[in-house]
């Protein structure tokens, strides 16, 4: 999986001291490409992988939160001269799903009894100590931004528009292709299952290591808890199938 870090450096190391605004990063010298009202723009976010994971959890792409916190972690670790794999990596660790997301997240999962097949004692362990068993991804490995706006999966569908389908099958079908397990797949809403489905349609991955219908953790999903107690027990057997019948 390639990175493409070493392209950004200097610019990144001009970025100012401290917590960033959108003006910092969201303009021409770390824009990438645009569709319609679409633009994508770098982070150094996805561009470290956990070949050996046995949990993946995928959103659509990084949000301004996680952009803005994986670009501050680069400054730093650029300017202690770390080497560039250690630098993806504190990227991606300090930055995935933080926030609300975050903890909306483990509490589901532990609600599914997902740290029981694991032999910990929370998920929230999976972000701590036990890093190794997880890796965290997205669809669209940069920052997609609609007038200035997170995108959301919607206007257009991601199924819908030819560059992020791009985006796609450019670097997320190269991950899958890359781990070394077949892990248990998360996906954080119904956009990510739409793409899910394509491949397991086209027997990149099997659907019974896919937990379809999942809410999508955000604290913006107002119908997150009622999805999730409507499909509870859906969840549950598709990871104790998923744990009887796959070798992690």
């Amino acid at each position: 999986m390639k990175s493409f870090l070493n392209n950004y450096v200097d610019k990144i190391c001009n970025l100012p001291e401290g917590k960033l605004c959108k003006e910092d990063i969201l303009n021409s010298e770390f824009f990438l490409k645009e569709e319609n009202k679409l633009k994508i723009y770098y982070a150094p976010h996805n561009e470290f992988l956990n070949k050996e994971a046995k949990i993946l959890i995928v959103g659509i792409c990084p949000g301004w939160t996680q952009t803005e916190i994986a670009f501050r972690e680069a400054k730093i670790a650029i300017n202690n001269n770390e080497e560039l794999e250690n630098i993806l990596k504190k990227c991606k660790i300090s930055a995935r799903f933080a926030g609300s997301m975050r903890k909306n997240l483990i509490s589901m999962l532990d609600e599914l009894c997902l740290s029981k097949y694991l032999g910990i004692d929370s998920v929230k362990d999976l972000f701590d100590e036990n890093k190794d068993i997880l890796h965290t991804t997205s669809l669209i490995p940069y920052p997609v931004f609609v007038n200035g706006k997170n995108y959301t999966g919607h206007m257009p569908e991601i199924i819908d528009s030819s560059l992020l389908m791009e985006y796609v099958k450019k670097h997320f079908y190269e991950e899958i292709e890359l781990l070394e397990n077949k892990p248990l797949i998360i996906p954080l809403g119904k956009s990510v299952e739409e793409v899910l489905k394509i491949m397991v349609n086209e027997g990149i991955i099997k659907e019974e290591q896919c937990l379809f219908g999942f809410p999508h953790p955000s604290g913006a999903n107002g119908h997150r808890k009622e999805q999730f107690m409507i499909n509870k027990d859906k969840l549950k057997s598709t990871i104790d199938y998923y744990f009887k019948s796959f070798m992690i």
